[in-house]
């Protein structure tokens, strides 16, 4: 055995052994974890996912097997019941050793339109494994079919999944919950001359049969499998780090994430090693709906951060970040979500800090603090608290800035009240004491209270920790971030709408793009139809090729009435399919009964360039559901 196969042998062990003795659920934790999955991980868990599966964009089709190693927490099982999304299912297979397969009986339930259908298949009492025969449907939520027409090389055809949340059940038969952790290897077959890439150790060329070949020896919930198959190329940027593009972005890519081996290093300095062995960016075509996915190994990125400033890249801190915070120590329920993504936006700020310094920072605390207001402008009570008084059916539903930000102000008031010293030994001691596990709210309190309350009796009391987790409105007590950068720019602003200084005053050549952020998203209700036309002749706004801006100033102009933009505005929403830069204008657009018909009208016309998941949160707003 090689060396290199040894250690992914001890990490498989290592990952393994941390989930099977994860500490036991109470009532609470345990009606969170099963609010979103049919899967019966009461008695039956997944332990190994193996794929093999052919790429059919004919068809818009991915078919072929997956096949579930299992451990039975019941011996007494008779059962294992998969959460399943719009999949045609063939067969369904069990073995005791993975050589002899015996057909299997199963049942597919009714479908629901949120959780999909419950696949229950029967387990004869020494099976250890089930192997399932399957065609996902073109409408899969969690792939998004493109054609050449809307990729940048306009030549191949591409293909990429999004999990997150309760997606990958569209295109994987599995138990979709993030309480259960799995370790995975694949075969994709692909169309000749198109490259397979997946969240996982991969090679450089197919193998001999024409197949890319994956495997994570890591256990990793089913929301973190990812894939992709398109024109792709490869430029290192480190020894550990790289980015995949197509071929006309890579160059532009590489510079943009040049320094993503130091912010790699530094991460490691201040919360312990890099777990996961490389660190890679795949830069997608503009209809991917995030802005990252920390998918391990390679995180799935927009192209609307590649700006050729490098402004921007505190999204690869971000994602990186998550390496720590989501994929090493998981939210064990999706009403968990906060263990993921408040303690990712804590470490990105700090990763911001010793990158750029802490002025820079600051910066993007603030923007990240306008955000949290803005997305509690528009949600229901219920979501203004990090944990749910019941948790969501559908967890994109209320999806918002909630978990982020207000997650990090939690976490910065703790590092205020405890020092920083001690605070990251203990954010050290959570990632190591829980690495390859999922976590609970319930689980983080405990935590909390054993190494940093009991160390420091009196510091902080059990009722401020609840009214972080629990209450609606933020705490008084609150540590709020604070930017000279930003407030100059507010006194700019201000000067210039009061008639006290002009436009050519502004020194808007020198603002970088979250100065821009800050000038629009504070500009008062009381700013002119007759100002903001004249902010779009004097900088030229509505034709910026950075799509930041532009999300920011044209949500500016549909508020303040300036219907010219409208135009301008349509093609940018047909030209992103970031969600939180296509939302907010929707959302701004429907306040009027013209802006509604006009949205409606946008959206019918933009539709098919939108990844499913985005087009879900289109619609919800066009309903007039709230949400993030």
């Amino acid at each position: 055995m090689t060396t290199r196969h040894c250690i992914a042998a001890l990490a498989m062990l290592t990952a393994s052994l941390a989930t099977v003795h994860a500490a036991p659920l109470d009532a609470t934790s345990l009606a969170n974890v099963t609010a979103n999955t049919y899967a019966n991980v009461q008695q039956v868990r997944t332990r190994h996912v193996a794929l093999d599966l052919a790429v059919d964009f004919k068809t818009s089709e991915l078919s072929g097997t997956a096949t579930l190693e299992l451990e039975r927490v019941d011996p007494a099982a008779t059962q294992v019941v998969l959460d399943t999304q719009d999949l045609d299912i063939r067969k369904a297979e069990t073995s005791v050793d993975g050589e002899v397969w015996l057909k299997a009986p199963f049942t597919l339930g009714s479908s629901d339109e949120v959780l999909g259908a419950p696949l229950t298949i029967t387990l004869p009492a020494d099976a250890t494994r089930v192997r399932v025969t399957y065609t996902t449907k073109p409408q899969a939520s969690g792939l998004q079919w493109l054609p050449p027409a809307q990729t940048l090389g306009k030549k191949h055809p591409f293909m990429f999944s999004q999990s997150e949340a309760i997606h990958a059940r569209s295109w994987i038969p599995l138990q979709d919950t993030p309480f259960v952790r799995a370790t995975y290897e694949a075969r994709i077959h692909a169309p000749k001359g198109l490259r397979a890439v997946m969240s996982a150790d991969m090679k450089d060329k197919p193998d001999a049969s024409g197949a890319w070949t994956f495997n994570m020896p890591q256990a990793i919930p089913s929301y973190l499998i990812a894939l992709a198959v398109g024109d792709i190329a490869f430029e290192a940027t480190g020894p550990r780090t790289g980015v995949y593009a197509e071929p006309a972005m890579l160059k532009k890519a590489a510079y943009e994430f040049g320094e993503t081996e130091r912010t790699l290093q530094l991460m490691e300095q201040a919360f312990g090693p890099y777990r996961w062995g490389r660190y890679d960016i795949l830069v997608l075509p503009p209809s991917f709906p995030f802005g990252g996915m920390e998918n391990p190994r390679l995180t799935f990125a927009t192209p609307t951060v590649i700006t050729g400033d490098r402004m921007l890249v505190s999204l690869v801190s971000h994602e990186l970040a998550h390496s720590w915070s989501g994929n090493l120590v998981t939210n064990a329920s999706w009403n968990d979500f906060w263990l993921n993504e408040g303690f990712t936006e804590y470490l990105t700020y700090r990763l911001v800090d010793m990158q750029f310094g802490h002025a820079r920072g600051d910066t993007e605390r603030v923007l990240g603090l306008t955000d949290l207001k803005d997305s509690m402008s528009h949600l229901d009570k219920i979501d203004w608290s990090l944990v749910r008084s019941s948790p969501p059916k559908d967890p994109d539903a209320v999806y918002s800035s909630v978990p982020y930000e207000r997650g990090t102000l939690f976490l910065t008031w703790l590092e205020t009240q405890f020092g920083r010293p001690a605070f990251d030994a203990f954010l050290r001691g959570w990632f190591d004491d829980h690495a390859f596990q999922s976590a609970t709210t319930a689980q983080f309190v405990a935590y909390l209270q054993d190494k940093l309350m009991a160390q420091q009796p009196g510091k902080i009391t059990q009722a401020q920790v609840d009214t972080w987790l629990h209450q609606p409105e933020l705490p008084d007590f609150a540590v709020l971030p604070h930017s000279d950068a930003l407030t100059k720019v507010d006194e700019e602003r201000d000067a210039w709408l009061s008639g006290k200084s002009t436009l050519e005053a502004l020194p808007a050549a020198q603002w970088s793009v979250h100065e821009w952020q800050q000038f629009f998203d504070n500009m008062p209700a009381s700013a002119t139809l007759e100002q903001v036309q004249a902010l779009d002749a004097r900088f030229k706004l509505s034709q910026t090729h950075n799509a930041i801006i532009a999300c920011a100033w044209f949500h500016v102009a549909i508020a303040h009435g300036d219907k010219a933009v409208w135009p301008a505005a349509q093609r940018y929403l047909g030209s992103v399919g970031r969600m939180r830069l296509i939302t907010p204008l929707y959302r701004e657009l429907i306040k009027t009964p013209d802006g509604k018909a006009f949205a409606e009208q946008t959206y019918a016309k933009v539709k098919a360039g939108y990844n499913p998941i985005a087009q879900q949160a289109v619609e919800r707003i066009l309903k007039g559901a709230s949400g993030g």
